[in-house]
């Protein structure tokens, strides 16, 4: 009933008819070509009742007794027309609504709600009637571009107007239609042109068509381009995130950590454990619980990155085959942890409301909101590595101690306590990784084995100890993999990557950013 009333709202200032009941019959029985050309006539001047009988009718709530259909609330059922109650015999029979039926159901319910007070209801109903719309349409259409204050959905009524103009007898509205349709930005419209252009008898009007349509996929093909290239943009926050650690542990260290994923791994199920823990106790405040996830799957991630320097890694240090064995047991070891604690099913963690849904730049590009905020996470990520390692104590003693052991020592330093502090922090960044990927995917104990190989790429592509070298990489990489994959797939884009670094790597070992002077 609630969404009754919303939707008999919008009618105050359309010119109505009242529903009759041989109209109501000609809606709900009969066969498909006869009740659609029905729906379209209601449609086009509708009461309230009317409304509300074809609401009724999508949701399945409508019978026929007597020959009459009735809509039916609860167990009782009343006229469509009169409102009159009717009682509801065993012999009632429910109306069939197949596919093309709820299509036509539902493109008239969106063009109602074109002249909603509700901006977003007006969106939605755009969106939907994008494809679905015929000179039956007009009626309404012609009412809500002229009352429509918001310039862009100005523009798209104007383009739904368009289209349905385009099936018209009239041939002066049909070149009228063709060459409005050629601004739009919508995949949609493209579609709708090569179905036109198939029967279309007039030659300048196919020709109208085919420009049209040239533009239109210029257009598109620009938002593809530009999708692609957020696409490796996101893709390379997330390297970036994921290297960020291993450009302290592998970079500076020299530590080959083939547990780093799983220390991404842990940041993510901290953030479970979180977002669980605000289900339950801080229902109300749950759209916080990212914020407070991040400090977590740091410590996470850090304390158990400690624990594992302390009593593996500061016994290998100069012995990197030996790391790399003693690291891919860890590995395999936390691996199975997890699975014992959480189980091996994946699980799931949700997006707070303020990071669900996207900005909508052209007709075929969406830019989702959790992917914007993991590219501004990343770069924060990175700024707080960068000061830290350039413009605090900590980071002094760390470069100290990562160039030259013994004099660090002899100035007074700890190097045993630095080497703890430089890879927790290295395995922290890795945790805050293991957050921001919770966002854009399932979370599970092998979520880690598909980043590292990419992560070691991305520090040895830009030079190891390099943070600017880490940046180019893994933005390079990101958008070069995107790149690739609309041309040859996902898996030869990855083994055209894979040759294309071997490749540079011959040529210039050092990376894109070598060490200089004394560093080196």
């Amino acid at each position: 009933m609630r969404k009754l009333l919303v939707i008999a709202a919008l009618l105050l200032s359309v010119g109505a008819h009242a529903l009759t009941t041989d109209e109501a019959k000609a809606i709900a029985i009969g066969e498909g070509d006869a009740r659609i050309e029905a729906l379209r006539a209601a449609v086009a001047k509708p009461d309230e009742k009317t409304v509300a009988f074809i609401q009724a009718l999508s949701d399945d709530a409508v019978k026929v007794v007597a020959g009459s259909p009735v809509i039916v609330n609860g167990d009782q059922g009343a006229d469509p027309v009169t409102g009159a109650p009717v009682a509801l015999p065993d012999s009632a029979e429910d109306v069939m609504n197949n596919n093309r039926m709820r299509g036509e159901l539902d493109s008239a319910l969106a063009t109602l709600k074109l002249l909603s007070p509700d901006e977003a209801v007006r969106r939605a109903a755009i969106k939907t009637l994008q494809g679905n719309v015929d000179e039956s349409s007009l009626v309404l259409l012609d009412k809500a571009f002229s009352q429509e204050a918001n310039a862009e959905l100005k523009d798209q009524l104007g383009q739904l107007r368009a289209a349905a103009l385009l099936g018209s007898s009239d041939k002066a509205k049909r070149l009228e239609a063709a060459a409005l349709l050629g601004q739009s930005a919508q995949a949609a419209t493209k579609t709708l042109l090569m179905e036109r252009l198939q029967v279309e008898t007039e030659s300048d009007v196919k020709v109208a068509l085919g420009n049209s349509l040239r533009k239109v996929e210029a257009t598109l093909a620009w938002g593809d381009r530009l999708g692609a290239i957020f696409s490796g943009i996101s893709l390379g926050s997330i390297l970036l995130l994921v290297a960020l650690g291993l450009a302290i542990t592998y970079g500076l260290m020299g530590v080959i950590n083939m547990a780093h994923g799983e220390l991404m791994m842990i940041g993510a199920y901290a953030t479970y454990v979180v977002q669980g823990v605000f289900q339950k106790f801080f229902p109300g405040a749950f759209d916080w619980y990212l914020l407070a996830s991040v400090p977590v799957a740091f410590m996470a991630s850090a304390l158990v990155g400690a624990a594992l320097e302390r009593s593996v890694i500061r016994f290998l240090y100069g012995r990197p085959l030996e790391t790399l064995l003693a690291t891919w047991g860890i590995s395999l070891m936390l691996m199975q942890l997890v699975r014992t604690l959480f189980g091996a099913q994946n699980v799931g963690v949700e997006n707070p409301s303020w990071m669900s849904g996207g900005m909508q730049v052209l007709g075929n590009l969406s830019l989702p909101y959790n992917r914007l905020v993991i590219v501004g996470f990343a770069f924060f990520v990175l700024a707080a590595v960068a000061f830290m390692i350039g413009k605090t104590r900590l980071g002094l003693f760390v470069r100290g101690v990562t160039q030259n052991r013994p004099i660090a020592a002899c100035m007074g330093v700890n190097t045993a306590r630095i080497d703890t502090y430089a890879f927790a922090l290295g395995s922290g960044i890795a945790g805050l990784a293991g957050c921001a990927l919770s966002q854009v995917g399932n979370v599970g104990p092998d979520l880690g084995q598909g980043y590292i190989v990419d992560a070691f790429m991305v520090v040895v592509l830009g030079g190891v100890g390099q943070l600017a070298g880490t940046v180019y990489a893994a933005l390079g990489l990101g958008i070069l993999n995107k790149f690739l994959e609309g041309w040859t797939g996902a898996v030869l884009a990855k083994i055209a990557v894979l040759v294309l670094i071997i490749v540079f790597i011959q040529k210039r070992p050092q990376g894109i950013f070598a060490m200089k002077g004394r560093e080196a």
